[in-house]
């Protein structure tokens, strides 16, 4: 037996891009994102989430750091920047680094969000509170940036 849980209403137009090269997060995360309402694109690699941006043109996109290089989280997010311009795509980048090596990365500061082209860092598992909270904050900021210059 499946349980629906109800869908936010202001989340039904919002499309996340998610890509992870571990197929049981990724299909957890999708599963629980569209439980929240949201409409999810996803893809097992930065080459096909690169694809699939260009493709659906998504509001955010959640990327895994590690996935067929060290950075290719990074690389990706970075593509992902340079390409939406002025439609500034809030990026999330998930990972397993600080459980793995101990490091811990952020995206706490204008520096660390420019050299690591993130607006945000999400260690995993996955928590979907949490991520559901990081992507309504980073979509209000966008929407207040993109009011602000009008």
């Amino acid at each position: 037996m499946r349980i629906q849980l109800p869908m936010k209403e202001k989340e039904m137009n919002i499309k996340v891009l998610l890509v992870d090269d571990d197929i049981d997060i990724l299909d957890q995360t999708r599963l629980l994102l569209e439980s929240r309402g949201y409409k999810v694109v996803s893809a097992n690699s930065s080459e096909e989430g690169w694809k699939k941006y260009q493709q659906e043109k998504p509001d955010i996109a959640v990327l895994d750091l590690i996935m067929e290089e060290y950075d290719s989280g990074f690389v990706l997010a970075y593509k992902i920047k340079k390409a939406s311009g002025e439609k500034m795509i809030p990026i999330i980048i998930l990972t397993s680094v600080t459980y793995v090596t101990g490091l811990k990365f952020d995206a706490a500061t204008v520096e660390e969000k420019e050299w690591t082209k993130c607006d945000a860092v999400l260690n995993k598992p996955v928590v979907i509170d949490e991520l559901t909270k990081i992507i309504e904050t980073l979509l209000a900021m966008k929407q207040s940036k993109k009011e602000a210059k009008k």
